[in-house]
């Protein structure tokens, strides 16, 4: 897989929608009755990385402050959501170490890991920052997880929606319609290819969250550190 044309074949055929006003506004991300929840397998990027993501969503708020901007505490890179957040998942339901389990025995195909965040991507409904990692043991991690879990008797919907091949981070949801659109374009088109860093990975987080992953509604289930 090509991620850099991935990548690019998203951007292109989401800013002709975002320029052409059929982009997607999130009825859900001010709602009360919001009540989706899942588990996850997330990666946190480096404090440098996300601060210098913050400086580019400052930019985007500048223009477009009524839009949704990600919080540095919310900013992730998902592996794999184990459980697709679906409307009533309760945590008590959860095996939290039988899930632990199947996780740690597959974890020796995650190494020497590090992920350069470099540029931008987008959809109907976000902008994303670009992940590509160094080497190919991610996916090879994915993999074994989606193995494991599939021939275990675990709740879980590995990749139901789509089957996961990036390690982008979505920062910035639309809520409503664009009130200085040509701006907010030319925004996003400066930081295309920009480069916010690169992290090394150190260890994984298996998270019970929300859609958007808010750090008042999650829950850290495990951290598993790497070697």
């Amino acid at each position: 897989m090509n991620l850099q044309k991935l990548y690019h074949q998203l951007y292109e055929d989401a800013i002709i929608k975002i320029s052409s006003d059929h982009y997607d506004l999130d009825p859900w991300i001010h709602s009360d009755h919001d009540d989706r929840f899942g588990l996850s397998l997330v990666i946190r990027p480096s404090e440098a990385v996300k601060k210098n993501i913050e400086e580019f969503l400052r930019e985007l708020s500048q223009i477009e402050p009524r839009q949704y901007s990600y919080p540095n505490s919310d900013i992730h890179i998902t592996i794999i959501s184990v459980i697709s957040c679906y409307s009533g998942l309760q945590k008590s339901s959860i095996k939290i170490s039988e899930y632990v389990q199947i996780i740690d025995k597959c974890l020796p195909n995650l190494h020497n890991v590090a992920i350069r965040c470099e540029g931008v991507t987008a959809s109907p409904s976000c902008i994303m920052i670009q992940g590509f990692p160094i080497n190919k043991s991610i996916n090879a991690f994915r993999d074994e997880l989606r193995k494991s879990f599939v021939n275990s008797e675990l709740e879980q919907s590995m990749d139901e929606r789509y089957l996961i091949q990036t390690a982008h981070a979505t920062v910035f949801r639309f809520v409503e319609p664009l009130q200085q659109k040509e701006k907010f374009l030319e925004i996003v088109e400066k930081y295309k290819d920009h480069d916010f860093g690169t992290f090394e990975v150190d260890s994984v987080e298996l998270v019970y969250n929300d859609w958007y992953h808010r750090k008042a509604s999650r829950k850290t289930l495990h951290k598993f550190e790497l070697k």
